[in-house]
């Protein structure tokens, strides 16, 4: 293995591992702060919003661009974000209503003492930070097999890629590890989805190259970012915000919404001066 292949999976690796750097910072708190729940779970909604919508369909747009007319790559794109979405509301709709953690919002978080309703209440948290694992392990999938193909073929484009992808990871690793910890108040398992989460980056990376490369095309990958958008939406606005809203009164979820879109925005700005 060239140099340039180990660059390639090291700086993808880094990027996709940024997650832990998140789930390590969700820490700093009481399992019974619910006003930093409800922030968090904001800010990330806020955070996946805003990169769908900014970021990642404008991308899709641009890889379906490379092979059919922009007017035609634009609206497949679209068609895309909205398949995403459906994808999620049937899984959703698969899910038994009485195990399914989009049926009900009201979560309380735990305390010293759980009660059996606040027992089940939590199984439903821990359903819902699987939720928010796999939809991010689908993102990073196809996110670090393009950060490995980019440093491959540009490294300096390929590492600011990585960077930005990086500072994306870290309030994802929060989205996968606040939902976990205050179910189980297990850091270890709460740190362990979201390090696995992560490692979706890297997967990516090596299955594009031993296997996916010589069949992947720009237009499959526009398609598959799209689709990855729309599955991050629905997620935001059907589990993230309601949730977050019906943990603490007040604008605190609007709040950690703004801020995630603000830092999102801040980073992208930045990474391009």
């Amino acid at each position: 293995m060239d140099g340039a292949v180990l660059l390639a999976f090291a700086v993808t690796l880094g990027a996709g591992l940024s997650t832990g750097i998140g789930s390590a910072l969700a820490f700093f708190t009481k399992t019974t702060n619910k006003a930093f729940f409800a922030v968090s779970m904001g800010f990330s909604a806020g955070v996946m919003i805003y990169l769908s919508f900014v970021e990642i369909l404008p991308k899709s747009t641009a890889y379906l661009s490379s092979s059919v007319p922009e007017l035609e790559a634009t609206a497949i794109a679209a068609g895309a974000l909205i398949l995403g979405m459906v994808l999620m509301a049937i899984i959703d709709a698969l899910v038994p209503s009485g195990a399914n953690p989009h049926e009900n919002t009201q979560i309380e978080l735990i305390g010293d003492n759980q009660s059996q309703l606040e027992l089940a209440e939590n199984k439903k948290l821990l359903r819902m930070g699987f939720f928010v694992a796999l939809a991010i392990a689908i993102h990073n999938f196809p996110e670090g097999l393009a950060t490995f193909l980019l440093v491959l073929d540009d490294p300096e484009i390929g590492i600011a890629l990585a960077i930005a992808v990086a500072m994306h990871n870290i309030p994802e690793g929060i989205a996968v590890s606040v939902p976990v910890y205050y179910a189980t108040k297990s850091r270890t398992k709460a740190f362990r989805l979201s390090f696995l989460s992560g490692l979706a980056e890297p997967a990516g990376a090596v299955i594009g190259y031993l296997i996916l490369r010589p069949f992947l095309t720009d237009f499959s990958l526009g398609f598959v970012f799209s689709m990855v958008a729309g599955v991050m939406v629905f997620l935001a606005i059907d589990t993230l915000l309601p949730t977050a809203k019906n943990s603490a009164r007040g604008h605190l979820t609007v709040y950690g919404l703004m801020a995630g879109m603000a830092v999102m925005a801040a980073s992208l700005v930045l990474l391009r001066l």
